[in-house]
């Protein structure tokens, strides 16, 4: 099954927990803001996409399965 992964770059704080969850995933741009660097991640990495969801404080990423 893939998951499709979300992002709300508005509401990003730039806590980064993100990418220290799911670096294959996630990244930060130069303000640290997210950066999705793919919406369809593999299935290796779908438990560390959803701790990302689970752990951004700003509940800025949203994952559709």
């Amino acid at each position: 099954m893939t998951m499709r992964v979300i992002v709300d770059k508005e509401l990003c704080i730039g806590a980064g927990q993100c990418v220290v969850t799911a670096p294959d995933v996630f990244d930060q741009d130069d303000d640290g803001i997210v950066e999705l660097l793919t919406d369809s991640p593999a299935e290796g990495d779908r438990d560390a996409v959803k701790e990302a969801e689970h752990v951004c404080p700003a509940r800025v990423i949203s994952v559709e399965d």
